[in-house]
């Protein structure tokens, strides 16, 4: 089963790295402008590690799932559901790289109408929750620690470049708790 699981995911990675090459050349020929380069190669790093250190440790330490799997299985799923959901949303303009198309404004339907980075939040509960699921949980510490850092870099890049090329101001909405559950928050 986890081998299943790992293979299944790795496939997805695969199939969104397509999607986004495809998007992105589209976007080049609308006149997308690139930006943060120079970090594009530090996260296909830093994902890849993920998946190794996951086969690795789910495999070589053995420890089984976690005893509460099911609660894993679905935040696993209630992330890949919320990655769907923003992928769909974001259309043509969905990447894995940043590429703002100048002229137009940024999406604002599906979950970008309650945050700002769904498809962040959603790799943020899937590293750590396949991670405890599979009890890979050195590699759930490890890697949310150092998704914590890339996303920092990412998101401050892909902000600039919003605010720079698309006159974006993003300032309104959250960048991951939703304004409604923010204010049950002491």
């Amino acid at each position: 089963m986890f081998a299943a699981l790992l293979w299944y995911l790795l496939a997805e990675r695969a199939l969104e790295l397509v999607l986004a090459e495809r998007n992105r050349r589209w976007a080049k020929l609308q006149g997308g402008r690139e930006s943060g380069q120079w970090h594009y190669p530090i996260i296909i790093g830093m994902h890849a590690l993920f998946y190794l250190s996951l086969a690795v440790e789910g495999k070589y330490l053995a420890r089984g799932w976690n005893p509460l799997w099911p609660v894993w299985l679905a935040l696993l799923v209630l992330a890949q559901a919320l990655r769907a959901w923003a992928i769909a949303s974001l259309g043509r303009f969905w990447n894995t790289r940043i590429v703002v198309v100048p002229g137009f404004r940024p999406v604002v339907r599906g979950p970008y109408r309650f945050i700002r980075h769904p498809n962040y939040l959603a790799v943020v509960i899937e590293i750590f929750a396949v991670s405890v699921l599979c009890g890979a949980y050195l590699t759930a510490l490890v890697f949310s620690a150092l998704n914590a850092v890339v996303l920092h870099i990412r998101i401050r890049e892909e902000e600039q470049a919003l605010a720079e090329v698309a006159g974006a101001d993003l300032g309104a909405l959250p960048r991951f708790v939703p304004a409604r559950l923010r204010r049950f928050r002491s």
